[in-house]
């Protein structure tokens, strides 16, 4: 089994039905097609000042990119220094203890592109003008964005998805994200991330059911250079997210055990 297939059996193995939603409501102001489907393509919401309004619930629009950010990189090659192609190549092979150190596994956070490219789980843009937060279905978690002019703070106390400040270049909202954990995963994927990482993000929202992320990751510690990848997410109208808490039921690790012993 390849890396790849081995990481979609432990994300299928740590998801329960997360394709089910909130039963369908009917959102008032989303404007529609004449059989009353969502118009996707309409134009795209704005704020009162002015700006996109990035608001709605969205998923991947390709769900099988969460398990592979190198197929947004231009030439579909990620820079890795030799040790984090080694640390992936380690991630991605067919064993127990390669599954019982994958996030989702323990119920720990999935890294911060996660949010962004797992096709099955939604999240949720909440804006304002001064605040964007972002609430993500799995463990029912949360991320801000602070839009109000702070800088990052220079010596924070690191953190999962770490902290971000965003401003807007036109009709893009530009983030920029520091302060994150020494050695987690970035994506299912098993790409490493260090404590010298830094995420720029690009949102842009094209039309009413689309949303563009460009996102570049800089870690001299794990690449060689910086790299991008590109993300499309799709609306989901007339929908809302569902609880889902990650401990609740949790059997994967003890199916895992169970393997390694059976070897």
């Amino acid at each position: 089994m390849d890396r790849f297939a081995s990481i979609l059996v432990i994300a299928l193995s740590s998801c329960v039905s997360l394709s089910a939603q909130w039963f369908e409501y009917r959102e008032p102001g989303i404007p529609r097609t004449p059989d009353g489907k969502p118009n996707l393509s309409a134009p795209a919401p704005k704020m009162p000042d002015g700006k996109p309004d990035l608001s709605g619930v969205w998923r991947a629009e390709n769900p099988g990119l969460f398990l592979n950010l190198s197929k947004g990189v231009e030439g579909g090659v990620i820079p890795y220094r030799p040790e984090s192609l080694n640390l992936v190549k380690a991630r991605g092979e067919d064993n127990s203890a390669a599954r019982r150190h994958e996030p989702s596994t323990n119920c720990l956070p999935r890294g911060p592109a996660m949010p962004l490219t797992w096709g099955e789980g939604p999240r949720k843009i909440v804006q304002t003008p001064r605040l964007l937060v972002l609430l993500i279905e799995y463990n029912i978690s949360q991320h801000q964005i602070f839009l109000d002019g702070r800088p990052l703070p220079t010596d924070p106390q690191p953190a999962w998805d770490g902290y971000s400040v965003g401003k807007w270049e036109g009709d893009t909202l530009v983030v920029e994200t520091t302060g994150f954990k020494d050695g987690q995963w970035l994506d299912a994927g098993g790409d490493p991330m260090t404590d010298a990482a830094k995420i720029f993000e690009r949102f842009r929202r094209p039309d009413f059911g689309h949303l563009q992320i460009e996102l570049t990751v800089d870690d001299p510690k794990a690449y060689t250079k910086p790299w991008t990848t590109r993300i499309n997410e799709v609306l989901l109208a007339d929908t809302d997210l569902l609880e889902f808490v990650c401990k609740e039921n949790e059997q994967d690790l003890k199916h895992i055990e169970a393997a390694a012993q059976a070897k």
